[in-house]
């Protein structure tokens, strides 16, 4: 095996090893560029009611609205529109 060979083998070896290394902890190293975290958006259930065997009344909160969703039926449902979480925090207390 001459120097050429060992060369390309060695950095075959090298690629394939970046490559797994990427694909584990790609997504990870991406997010860390991405900038800013707040615009990828946060998507979080508040809150859950069970009203039969397969209908859920949701309230999520996605990049600072809220919404209520009606899900497990034949078509899922936005119930009410957005709404800011501040207004409805006011109404809270």
């Amino acid at each position: 095996m001459g120097f050429y060979d060992t060369l390309s083998v060695t950095l075959a070896l090298i690629a394939v090893l970046a490559m797994i290394l990427l694909s584990r902890n790609g997504w990870k190293i991406a997010a860390r560029f991405s900038g800013n975290r707040r615009s990828a958006g946060t998507l979080s259930v508040e809150s859950s009611l069970v009203l039969d065997t397969r209908r859920r009344l949701n309230v999520v909160t996605w990049e600072g609205q809220r919404f209520l969703l009606l899900t497990g039926g034949p078509n899922d449902l936005v119930v009410s529109g957005t709404y800011p979480l501040s207004s409805m925090e006011e109404h809270e207390t």
